[in-house]
């Protein structure tokens, strides 16, 4: 009975899609650091607006200078990070607005980054954008949404189950 009241309950991440547009699987993305998942698991999607909104309740763990990329922690300690396009750290701030900042705290939907997706169309490698598990070794299930089409803030991308 005590074993059964130390037992860590487990918790399991609804995770909404951050981006509106097309689902793209991580093997398919033109960048073998997303690709081979060396930074972790997930999917990617090619933005057909340039809005990015926090996927569930959490804290802005990272937010790049160059607007191109957030890291969001949920309060179950989920890490994810939303890379918007490839190379767009080049373009250093160039189409990217930012509603917030590190540390601040964020709900399911909140507005994170704007972005010009027709200039990222044109400077960046793509516009294809990862959104990858940081910390996979507290998941302990990963189950990914078999839509092709998801809206930000609407359709659940990802069921985590953490260990």
């Amino acid at each position: 009975m005590l074993k059964k009241l130390l037992r860590k309950k487990e918790t399991t991440e609804t995770f909404l899609s951050p981006i509106t547009g097309n689902v793209v699987k991580m093997e398919d993305v033109p960048d073998e650091v997303f690709s081979q998942k060396l930074m972790g698991d997930g999917v990617a999607i090619e933005p057909t607006e340039g809005i990015v909104v926090a996927p569930f309740d959490g804290e802005v763990a990272q937010f790049f200078q160059t607007k191109h990329a957030v890291g969001i922690r949920g309060t179950n300690g989920l890490e994810v990070l939303i890379h918007i396009g490839l190379e767009t750290v080049a373009l250093n701030g160039e189409g990217f607005e930012g509603f917030v900042e590190q540390g601040d705290h964020v709900k399911a939907g909140d507005k994170l980054v704007a972005f010009d997706l027709e200039l990222i169309k044109a400077k960046a490698d793509t516009v294809i954008s990862p959104v990858v598990i940081t910390n996979g070794e507290m998941v302990e299930s990963l189950i990914k949404s078999e839509e092709k089409v998801v809206a930000h803030g609407e359709s659940v991308l990802l069921t985590v189950k953490m260990k």
